[in-house]
């Protein structure tokens, strides 16, 4: 699915067509074509949240045409290896150009074009050139190749630590920070700081296609950017363009920073000892700060004086917030409008009972998304696990399919049963700010006499209300438990027949005829 949604975002930051290309992973054509025709439905960003991608397609191009091109391109990358072989030629590899277009039904190319093509693509494979950067377009970012390293003050233990390092592309105002691993918590962290650093948001993030960035997909050898990574930049309305594998010149301030920081920042603590990354990240800090206000070799002022003066006014503010790093992770709602994440129970809205949902974790909050759509959202609860986060909007005026579990149908079960366990349910509806998430409790109470009888089931409601003013589930079935091991006990130690005990006149004694002597008859 084309990210119609991403297009509009970077065409509404004014982003050149190559660079949107990059980012979103689409034809220069496509690019076109979407901003051309939101041109004419006058569709702007910002859009609604429910405008989807596909809702975006369906109206902007409800009947797409496909077009089928009538020449055949040749394969580049084939024709390219197979001439590096021994006797084979262009006219060779023509000819099976020809026989193979022949076969497909496809038009093939001239001779003569066949080679023109072959030789723009040589060209175009060979050609570089200088790129001029704009202040503050964009800033450059990777790890560092070499490590540091922490010592454990108890053990000894030296431990590597991974340098993260940015540059402005305009300027070289580079940043450093040191953390334990490269995972996807620490390039985010990283990112973050970075821009709180530079005090704004470039137009461009350029990394390296670490999969803590980019996510590639085997068949295709497509690029995508992570999505917590795509959170992050939508967060900051930036786009991220990843570098091409195996082209440094896509990023050349990062490649070169790299090994000037490596330089004046990690070679120059090498005999110095750390024993934590924050006393680490401290001298780096300072090195840093020397690295950047050190006088230009071939040019006048510094870098902290080209980026001040000339790039950070073009910086976009930092949002209110910084951003936070999500998990995802997915939740089927329950009969009582909840799911559970971490032994926690939140509400959505009573419609999605039963639907599998997507919920997206912070260290702070809890949104509920249904096929792409936030359908709710709650502050993270804290402490005490079981607790409940229910809006009250999310309740039915009428439970509808669901209408049989409601509080006064089981008080009327409860009554039915008996008294007793009448006091225990009402106990159990009352014990929670929403009688709602009692329901479930409630049920599992009254099919307890499935397995027992009622009237076990109400005397073990009668003890439970004489042991607690407020009997819960659990004390009922524990002494439910406890009756029915009574019973097992009492009757492993009574024979099968009541009426086959002998009876005498001195209750427990054995009396005279036990002993041999004179029985007495009554």
């Amino acid at each position: 699915m084309t990210k119609y949604r991403e297009i509009l975002r970077l065409l509404s930051n004014q982003l050149k067509t190559d660079e949107i290309v990059h980012a979103c992973n689409v034809s220069k054509k496509t690019v076109i074509k979407v901003k051309k025709r939101a041109e004419e439905l006058e569709i702007h960003w910002p859009l609604d949240a429910d405008m989807t991608d596909e809702k975006l397609e369906t109206i902007m191009f409800p009947k797409p045409e496909k077009t089928v091109s009538t020449k055949r391109m040749p394969d580049f990358d084939h024709v390219r290896k197979e001439l590096l072989r021994n006797g084979v030629n262009k006219k060779l590899l023509w000819t099976e150009y020809l026989e193979q277009c022949r076969r497909e039904g496809a038009d093939a190319l001239m001779y003569s074009q066949f080679c023109y093509y072959i030789q723009q693509d040589e060209q175009k494979r060979h050609a570089t050139m200088h790129i001029p950067r704009k202040p503050g377009q964009q800033i450059e970012v990777d790890w560092a190749g070499d490590t540091a390293s922490v010592i454990d003050r108890d053990t000894g233990e030296i431990t590597k630590v991974y340098v993260f390092v940015a540059a402005m592309s305009y300027s070289t105002y580079a940043y450093a920070e040191a953390f334990p691993d490269m995972k996807q918590a620490s390039w985010i962290k990283a990112n973050v700081h970075m821009l709180e650093y530079i005090g704004g948001v470039p137009r461009m993030i350029i990394p390296d296609n670490t999969a803590t960035a980019v996510n590639r997909n085997g068949i295709r050898k497509e690029r995508e950017i992570n999505p917590s990574y795509q959170e992050f930049a939508e967060h900051y309305n930036t786009a991220i363009i990843p570098a091409r594998v195996r082209h440094p010149k896509d990023k050349p301030v990062a490649e070169g920073s790299v090994s000037r920081i490596s330089t004046w920042i990690i070679a120059a603590l090498r005999n110095e000892q750390f024993f934590s990354i924050e006393s680490l990240n401290r001298e780096i800090r300072k090195k840093l700060e020397e690295y950047n206000n050190r006088p230009f070799a071939a040019k006048e002022g510094s870098r902290s004086e080209l980026f001040r003066d000339e790039e950070l006014p073009l910086l976009a503010p930092l949002p209110a917030t910084p951003y936070e790093l999500a998990s995802w992770k997915k939740a089927k709602v329950q009969f009582n409008y909840h799911i559970t994440v971490d032994f926690m129970h939140y509400s959505c809205p009573y419609g999605f009972i039963g639907k599998e949902v997507d919920v997206r974790v912070t260290d702070s909050a809890i949104e509920i998304f249904y096929q792409q759509n936030r359908v709710a959202s709650h502050k993270r609860l804290r402490g005490r696990k079981g607790q409940y986060s229910t809006i009250p909007d999310h309740m039915p005026e009428k439970h509808q399919h669901y209408q049989e579990w409601n509080g006064d149908r089981f008080r009327q079960w409860g009554r039915k049963i008996g008294t007793n366990t009448y006091k225990v349910i009402e106990a159990i509806l009352t014990s929670k700010a929403f009688e709602e998430q009692t329901y479930l409790t409630c049920r599992s109470l009254l099919k307890l006499a499935d397995t027992c009888t009622p009237a076990r089931l109400e005397e073990a409601c009668r003890k439970a209300c004489q042991f607690s003013k407020s009997p819960s589930y659990k004390s009922v079935k524990n002494i439910l438990t406890a009756m029915s091991t009574m019973d097992s006990r009492a009757a492993d130690h009574s024979p099968a027949d009541p009426a086959a005990i002998p009876r005498n006149r001195y209750g427990i004694t054995r009396g005279a005829a036990y002993y041999g002597g004179k029985d007495h008859a009554e």
